[in-house]
């Protein structure tokens, strides 16, 4: 099985249970700490604080720590491709895959047909 990283897009799909995306919660996948702060905060904002506070408690043994120097990358690649209108913490997620050598799973259309990136739209 092929591990993938689920960024913050991904992550609010499985937690309104689209079934579209229900099966990535049994495949092998990681986060880092920086898009698990992300999800935490969309949770807390449009559920509940008890939900978010679930969902951290179930993602935080698949997230790990980002470099300063995976940060900086992401800076970079941000700036290289601003027509496309990246989120900060998207970058980083998508250079974190990169780095480790995974997929970069995403619906977001500003991915799609980037190298290394599996794109599902809703």
């Amino acid at each position: 099985m092929v591990m993938k990283y689920l960024d913050t897009y991904i992550l609010c799909e499985i937690a309104l249970g689209n079934p579209k995306f229900k099966h990535y919660e049994n495949e092998v996948f990681i986060i880092n700490d920086l898009t698990l702060a992300e999800f935490y905060g969309v949770l807390a904002r449009d559920a509940s604080l008890s939900v978010a506070e679930q969902w951290l408690m179930k993602l935080k043994s698949s997230s790990t720590p980002v470099r300063l120097s995976s940060l900086l990358k992401a800076a970079l690649f941000k700036n290289q491709l601003k027509h496309r209108h990246l989120s900060f913490f998207d970058a980083i997620g998508y250079i974190y895959a990169q780095e480790q050598g995974i997929l970069f799973v995403t619906g977001d259309k500003e991915f799609k047909n980037l190298p290394g990136v599996e794109f599902v739209p809703k």
